[in-house]
């Protein structure tokens, strides 16, 4: 059959009478996790295991790996796909883990492939509460007027020219251990408001929303496998729409935290939203803050739309993250929060602008502009992430896609088995 143990490649092994009890399959040594997440589609249906048993960490991978494979987005197909393979649990996995994990991915792909038309701020905000059912957690959301009473004024002036209101969605789960706060990015969709983006530009906008996306997925895991930790997910969701209503170049806004912004370009919206909520997040003093954002453009053309960018305020978070998302092979790369670019987000009007005087490291000043509305003895990180497969790859189909998640919940996976 030609077959030469390339990752990807599998080999059916047929017995005397013509049946296929085994088939043996290339995995790649240095990303072994996807290999295995690529065989569900490449077999037929049935039940496998491998042979002779995987030692405890590739088995816990093979088990993950197997997992995040069997998944397809068919919410709007009207036949159904040929269903996957099954595992047969390995020994030495731990009993929730992988399973978890694996919804959780599942999860933030479905989140982000749903179109906005049926994922707007209110859906987003249903999905969260479904959540918070299914794991006594509490959720509160604050909608359309109720965030100026509340003092929510830039996550107001994003949303407030769409058919649907904004809402911040905020969700509470545990008594003990480390304080843990995720923020997450939720622009239902992103027209770029009154700087209208092109047509090209706004063809994937629907994925806007996979901060939010992110953080309700791995709040997932963080209670499916019950973490010792006192959780807190907050969720601006918003559709940057265009109407008579719609905030304006060079508008002065307030905040939460009592900076004024001037707004350079009313398509630099993902920032402002973001800078009520970690305001909001930063006002218990929380252990930790993390923040996932489809944030900038420049951070894809630093890194590719493969590799999230991290920044951080706090060198041991970010040996601590980086360690974390190299033992589980989801890599992310730190960017520097280089503030003698500050200057860049100054206003003459106003405490700072949304934008960039200049036209380079727009990650970076995107990243210095959300530091102002965090306190400095609060660690906190931020991951500038696509959220999206470019093409199909095994285990990886095109479309919505979970980046950062899992170094995420292994970093507070160690924090919680601390104290």
């Amino acid at each position: 059959q030609n077959f030469d143990g390339a990752p990807g490649r599998v080999c059916a092994l047929p017995d005397e009478s013509g049946a296929v009890p085994a088939f043996v399959a290339g995995i790649d040594a240095e990303a072994p996790l996807w290999s295995y997440a690529g065989l569900p589609p490449r077999l037929p249906d049935g039940g496998y295991r491998f042979d002779p048993e995987p030692g405890a960490k590739e088995a816990e991978e093979l088990a993950l790996g197997w997992l995040i494979g069997s998944y397809r987005f068919r919410r709007y197909k009207t036949k159904n796909g040929a269903a996957f393979p099954r595992l047969v649990k390995p020994k030495n996995v731990p009993a929730l883990s992988p399973e978890s994990l694996a919804e959780a991915v599942h999860l933030v792909r479905d989140l982000i492939n749903t179109p906005a038309n049926d994922m707007g701020p209110a859906e987003l905000a249903a999905a969260a509460r479904r959540m918070g059912r299914r794991f006594n957690a509490r959720v509160a959301v604050t909608t359309g007027k109720a965030l100026l009473s509340k003092n929510y004024p830039l996550i107001h002036a994003v949303g407030r020219a769409s058919r649907q209101e904004p809402r911040l969605i905020d969700l509470r789960w545990g008594n003990r251990g480390p304080s843990i706060a995720l923020v997450g990015k939720g622009v239902c969709f992103d027209s770029g408001g009154l700087d209208l983006k092109s047509a090209a530009s706004m063809r994937l906008m629907k994925k806007d929303m996979g901060g939010g996306a992110h953080v309700l997925g791995l709040a997932q895991a963080i209670m499916a496998t019950k973490l010792p930790v006192r959780l807190r997910v907050l969720v601006p969701a918003v559709e940057n729409a265009v109407s008579g209503d719609a905030f304006r170049p060079l508008d002065v806004l307030p905040s939460r935290k009592g900076l004024t912004v001037e707004i350079g370009n009313t398509d630099a919206e993902g920032r402002l939203i973001l800078a009520d909520a970690l305001a909001e997040a930063c006002r218990a003093k929380p252990d930790l803050v993390l923040d996932f954002a489809t944030l900038t453009g420049a951070a894809r053309v630093a890194l590719g739309t493969e590799l999230p960018a991290l920044f951080a305020n706090d060198e041991s978070l970010a040996k601590k993250f980086l360690a974390a998302a190299d033992d589980v092979s989801d890599p992310v790369w730190r960017l520097p929060l280089h503030r003698p670019y500050r200057c860049l987000l100054e206003s003459g009007v106003a405490d700072l602008n949304n934008i960039s005087s200049g036209a380079f490291g727009g990650a970076i000043t995107a990243a210095l502009f959300l530091e102002h509305f965090v306190e400095p003895d609060i660690p906190w990180a931020h991951i500038d992430l696509m959220a999206w497969n470019m093409a199909s790859r095994p285990g990886r189909p095109e479309g919505g896609e979970a980046m950062g998640l899992r170094a995420a919940y292994a970093l507070i996976r160690s924090l919680a088995s601390k104290g």
